[in-house]
């Protein structure tokens, strides 16, 4: 019993004494290994008398159970201590940016609109929105634009079957037969004009279809069109809600516009708008004090009195103005685009280039153009 004591006490000093690991290992080794101390004596239990391995057996293990405790309390302590000494040594830096993740881009034109939806609801304008199928009535009588006319022609204007077999059959009813795609945005001013009173502002962005296809023209494209209908309405409100319109979207204070007479069914008097531009290294820049140049941008005029009447209002009490652009356009000449097809080709790699962040979120305080 004694020399079992001793044994034990010899081996825990030992085992509190490792320095290491490896150290500690080889005292395991010592003593419970397949040639260990411990080993040995547990193999003399079968040489013993059942007395005696009834008095010694009860020791041995209990040795045994001691200096496995031992081992497994030293060797907690000294991983936790390996573990201290690696966090001290080892350091992250938690402000180095992530890896970049892959990620969408917003579409140019996505943020042209939520830019022209920021500028014009700082001005009171709501925005408006209308069926991309349109019926005659809404797409060209109602907006003064006659049979006669030109953008009725089958080159210009995207007519549907269902449309062309009713007229065939003279079944079309040209308030309620939707016959074609809309060639402007025009039609939300007429039904924004029929479902709600004065007074009136909107801006109405969206899709709109004709026949065209070339490096500045393509067959679907985007608009934006503007209405304001109230009493006392005048030409000096059009211009000024305008130059506050892009000098706003240019981010430019130094935008000198030019107004041109001009004809279009829906106003009168009507009006282009042009925008000065200097040139830059060869390239047109909008703005500059002094012009080298003219860009038209728009057309707009006053709501004519057909179109006012049309809607089932007085043209002698309510009065107004419109405006309408290409948003795509809009987009080429701030941001640098000399060709609308890529718009519409799907190219990853020029949505990448031209595309912006979804945090880009435009404001008029932080530029709409971030």
């Amino acid at each position: 019993m004694e020399d079992l004591n001793q044994m034990r006490d010899h081996m825990l000093t030992a085992i509190a004494a490792a320095s290491g690991l490896d150290a500690l290992d080889a005292c395991r080794v010592e003593a419970l290994g397949k040639q260990g101390t411990i080993t040995a004596l547990l193999k003399t239990l079968g040489k013993m008398t059942p007395e005696e391995r009834l008095v010694q057996g009860p020791l041995i293990q209990g040795l045994r159970e001691a200096v496995a405790n031992g081992i497994a309390e030293r060797k907690a302590t000294l991983e936790r201590a390996a573990l201290d000494a690696r966090l001290a040594s080892e350091t992250l830096d938690m402000t180095l940016p992530a890896d970049a993740t892959p990620a969408g881009t917003i579409h140019p034109v996505s943020q042209v609109m939520d830019e022209l939806a920021e500028i014009f609801a700082d001005l009171g304008f709501a925005v408006a929105t209308g069926p991309e199928i349109e019926t005659d009535w809404h797409n060209f009588t109602a907006l003064n634009i006659p049979e006669t006319h030109p953008a009725r022609a089958m080159h210009d204007t995207f007519y549907l079957q269902q449309g062309i077999d009713a007229k065939a059959a003279g079944t079309a009813d040209e308030k309620t037969t939707f016959s074609l795609l809309r060639t402007h945005t025009s039609p939300v001013q007429i039904r924004t004009m029929l479902s709600q009173k004065p007074p009136i502002r909107i801006i109405a962005p969206g899709r709109t279809y004709r026949s065209d296809s070339d490096a500045t023209h393509t067959p679907m494209f985007h608009q934006v069109e503007g209405l304001v209908i109230d009493k006392g309405i005048t030409l000096g409100h059009l211009k000024w809600t305008l130059e506050t319109f892009v000098k706003a979207f240019f981010e430019r204070d130094d935008i000198v516009l030019r107004l041109r007479p001009s004809y279009f069914p829906f106003t009168e008097p009507s009006v282009e708008i042009d925008v000065g531009y200097t040139l830059v290294k060869g390239k047109r820049v909008v703005g500059g004090a002094e012009p080298d140049g003219w860009l038209e941008i728009l057309g707009s005029g006053m709501v004519h009195r057909k179109v006012i009447e049309a809607c089932g209002l007085d043209p002698d009490e309510w009065q107004g103005f419109a405006f309408g652009c290409g948003i795509d356009r809009l987009a080429m000449l701030k941001y640098g685009m000399d060709d609308l097809r890529p718009f519409f080709d799907g190219d990853i790699r020029w949505l990448k280039h031209y595309g912006f962040s979804s945090l880009d979120v435009p404001t008029l305080s932080g530029g709409v153009g971030a």
